[in-house]
């Protein structure tokens, strides 16, 4: 058991990290074996994010005040958040793809970019294609119009060598 002073530590060091998450998924656990849980947590270490098992009332407490507090309000059931500091995006896809083999883990909320989001956006989140891949295609669409004009550019000399060398090897050209 606990003493205050620790659990007053554990109250203090909650509410820092909610002050400071701006990606969070507020998830029920219920009828999760040891195993799944382990796996879980695993799945979510390796989407680079935490994971916590939180009372109700002590996270909505632990909130108010911060992006999390509309999320973690009256929250029923068993209750566990799964946060990141980097890319949320990556943790909505390790979570849904977690939640489609275990069916006893739900989602019940989320905060994302310090937004309050329901369930059916979490799964548009996860459906959406990885940030390096969104990176790769707005710089290609920025290289495109200049790759087109070297091309146009560059099309003029070649043809008009080619016409030059068709000249010459036709015997076109009188010196």
């Amino acid at each position: 058991m606990k003493k205050r002073d620790e659990k007053e530590k554990d109250f203090e060091a909650l509410k820092a990290e909610f002050a400071k998450v701006e990606n969070l998924f507020v998830t029920g656990y219920e009828k999760l074996r040891v195993d799944q849980d382990f796996e879980l947590r695993k799945t979510v270490r390796n989407a680079g994010g935490e994971y916590k098992v939180v009372k109700n009332n002590l996270a909505e407490i632990a909130s108010e005040g911060t992006a999390a507090g509309g999320a973690l309000k009256d929250l029923k059931g068993m209750t566990s958040i799964a946060f990141t500091y980097a890319d949320p995006v990556a943790l909505a896809k390790a979570l849904t793809t977690y939640a489609k083999t275990n069916p006893a883990f739900t989602f019940k909320a989320g905060v994302v970019e310090g937004r309050v989001i329901n369930v059916k956006e979490i799964a548009e989140l996860a459906s959406m294609p990885p940030k390096e891949e969104i990176f790769s295609k707005l710089l290609y669409l920025i290289n495109a119009p200049a790759q087109r004009l070297v091309t146009a550019l560059s099309a003029v000399g070649r043809n008009l060598a080619v016409v030059v060398d068709q000249g010459v090897k036709e015997n076109k050209f009188q010196a």
